[in-house]
């Protein structure tokens, strides 16, 4: 069985394959105050209600854009499972060529997505994120990370309205069936859902335009995909298990660098 985990600022994926195949997988909530024995009896005891054991691991892999949690992520897979976790960073290899100017700007979780996404589904790709942030993502068919836009995330933009405008409530975030409401939460949830619809569908286009990608797959992941997704016309397919094939991938590309202890 491999661990493959990824940690992100509003949550952190994990999921456990066996021969190849993803056989289960959570979502838990990002603590930065957690310490490593706290995440290490957590996933323990996810384990444990699987029927599966940590100690059955045969590799761990971590993904983080969180730094202060990786310290934490490492030793509390090492600890429980007594794996040396691989940690997707430099020196590792993924098969992506970055061509930003700064490709250590360039977040773990956006290039194992890139990863997944050629393997899934062929380049060109244009991949969309629903996570903290909305990222778009540009990668070529022979590999290369062109670059991408990031724009504010939907629970992100959302909160700061309930925030900021002492009178607008917190709402479910939902479509409303229309974009004229008679009400102040269907007229945020208008706003919010089909405002995101409108920059998703505009941000995708242009990226189409700039790089001459007319049939570019444009696939979207993210807690949030599907709800943004069933309203889009440039959207061909939502994966929310991209990350996970990913960080699959790229251990298989990398088996020699990931083991037990011992």
């Amino acid at each position: 069985m491999i661990l493959v985990l990824d940690a992100g600022n509003t949550n952190i994926l994990l999921g456990v394959f066996d021969n190849g195949k993803l056989v289960t997988h959570w979502r838990i909530s990002t603590d930065r105050n957690k310490s490593t024995d706290e995440y290490g009896m957590l996933i323990n005891q996810l384990f444990a209600y699987e029927g599966l054991s940590m100690r059955g691991l045969e590799a761990v892999i971590i993904s983080s854009v969180v730094p202060p949690l990786m310290h934490s992520l490492v030793r509390a897979t090492n600890k429980y499972s007594g794996i040396n976790p691989l940690v997707v960073g430099p020196g590792v290899k993924t098969g992506i060529d970055i061509k930003y100017d700064n490709p250590k700007e360039v977040g773990s979780d956006r290039i194992v997505n890139a990863v997944a996404a050629l393997h899934k589904y062929g380049g060109p790709v244009i991949l969309v994120d629903f996570g903290t942030a909305t990222t778009f993502c540009a990668v070529s068919a022979k590999g290369e990370y062109l670059g991408g836009s990031i724009a504010p995330g939907i629970i992100i933009s959302s909160d700061a309205l309930f925030q900021r405008a002492s009178k607008l409530p917190r709402v479910e975030l939902m479509v409303p069936g229309r974009y004229v409401c008679k009400n102040t939460v269907s007229s945020m949830q208008s706003g919010i859902v089909y405002g995101f619809v409108g920059l998703v569908e505009h941000i995708v286009k242009g990226f189409k335009k700039e790089l001459g990608w007319d049939n570019a797959k444009v696939i979207a992941t993210g807690g949030l995909a599907r709800l943004i997704a069933s309203q889009s016309r440039v959207i061909d397919a939502v994966d929310g298990l991209l990350t996970l094939d990913g960080l699959h991938i790229i251990y298989q590309m990398n088996m020699k660098q990931t083991g037990r202890e011992g």
